[in-house]
């Protein structure tokens, strides 16, 4: 059953930012110009799922690209995953899936820098675990990390030494760390969630997030066990992160749930602080978290955590109070985001669940665009919204990009999510 408002919301999007010379971009555009999350390369992934799916031209994806290449992108220590020359290799792969010839000089420029850049980070990484020091949650994480890095390298070199290495790091990541005389999970870190030092985090946390947790780790060593890939200690690491989210799993009558993060006051009372019912988002919370412990579940063959992971999302998604902590329509921690997530996990899930996963779409797809909802308009607020803009993470291209599938029932052209590392 398709959603013909969202698609056309989708369609709205897809026409005011249809070309880059007279897009409303807002007055940071030239800021954010390297940005995956802000700028032109995340809005090129719009116009590609669109063309992939016989629903635009691939003309619009071309000069999105062009105009965010005419200056150089940025490589090595002021790059990542989200920004600079990481950010441009992740759309151009997705073009190349349809289009296999395209950029071939270029990607192969990025592959290398790319590549580079990784091991240069590997080798920091080793360093300071054998220093017996804690990392910055930079050094892993989806959005500026490795995990981010290895992302990438899975889908276009699974078999690559890139990838070996990466997940090498990621397995010595989940090792513990004795640490001022505690003992601490090895991805704990010592600032803030901001990933600077906070006054209302003494001794640091641990982060749960997909965004810049140990739940993009968890999914990215998922991903590759599912693919056959793996390394020495791969699968007991998957189950060390497992056990760790296990012990700090909320289980309330409105379902199971997952601390955005834990303290060090929380480690050693090992209990969580009461907490009002959070967002189920893919940067924090149950949505992001459920996939990874899905995909984990069915590297692993276990059912029974598979189904718990996938009523955990239902819950989440029936729930009113953590739907009512949802307050906009973007990709990140919005209603379209949830819907995206849903259909991806309904994709994989077992047939006990599967049902209830898609029974929870058309609502989210309808609380994003409600009936009345002239799409044009809609459209044109989320791009001109200071907190949401044009782009891919919080605005409106990565609303429209994750309308796109759960609106037609159809799976994506592209793999345009697996920088999420939902698939």
């Amino acid at each position: 059953m398709t959603h013909p408002l969202a698609l056309k919301t989708v369609d709205a999007v897809a026409d005011l930012l249809a070309d880059p010379a007279t897009a409303p971009m807002g007055p940071d555009a030239s800021l954010h110009r390297q940005h995956l999350a802000y700028g032109p390369t995340g809005i090129a992934l719009l116009h590609i799922e669109r063309a992939a799916a016989g629903l635009g031209p691939w003309q619009r994806a071309h000069e999105w690209l062009t105009a965010a290449a005419r200056q150089p992108f940025t490589s090595g220590p002021d790059s990542h995953p989200f920004y600079g020359a990481p950010a441009l290799a992740h759309t151009m792969a997705c073009v190349a899936d349809h289009l296999p010839g395209a950029y071939q000089r270029a990607r192969d420029i990025l592959d290398r820098q790319m590549g580079a850049d990784s091991r240069r980070r590997l080798e920091a990484a080793h360093r300071r675990i054998d220093m017996g020091r804690l990392p910055e949650y930079a050094e892993f994480d989806t959005i500026r990390g490795l995990a981010g890095y290895g992302a990438y390298f899975l889908r276009r070199d699974p078999t690559g030494a890139d990838v070996s290495a990466i997940l090498d790091y990621c397995v010595r990541l989940t090792e513990p760390v004795t640490y001022g005389g505690e003992v601490l999970p090895g991805w704990w870190t010592l600032s803030g969630p901001s990933g600077r030092q906070d006054d209302r985090f003494p001794g640091g946390h641990a982060n749960h997030g997909m965004a810049h947790g140990i739940g993009g780790v968890l999914a990215l060593l998922a991903l590759a066990a599912r693919r056959g890939i793996t390394v020495g200690g791969h699968r007991e690491a998957i189950r060390t992160i497992l056990a760790w989210l296990d012990r700090w799993q909320e289980k309330t009558d409105r379902g199971e749930a997952w601390p955005y993060w834990v303290t060090r006051d929380e480690l050693r009372t090992g209990r969580p602080d009461p907490s009002p019912p959070r967002r189920p988002s893919w940067c924090y919370g149950t949505a992001g978290l459920a996939r990874a412990r899905q995909l984990a579940a069915l590297a692993l063959g276990d059912t029974d955590r598979q189904v718990e992971a996938e009523n955990a999302l239902v819950s989440a998604l029936t729930d009113r109070a953590q739907l009512k902590a949802t307050t906009d329509n973007g990709l990140c921690h919005g209603f379209s985001g949830l819907a995206h997530i849903a259909a991806r996990m309904a994709d994989d899930a077992h047939p006990s669940t599967a049902g209830q996963l898609r029974a929870a779409i058309p609502p989210l797809l309808t609380a994003a665009c409600p009936s009345g909802t002239v799409p044009e308009d809609m459209a044109r607020s989320v791009i001109q919204d200071e907190e949401a803009g044009p782009g891919f993470l919080n605005g409106a291209a990565g609303m429209a990009l994750a309308l796109l599938a759960p609106a037609t029932t159809a799976p994506p052209q592209s793999a345009w999510d697996t920088c999420l590392l939902i698939a």
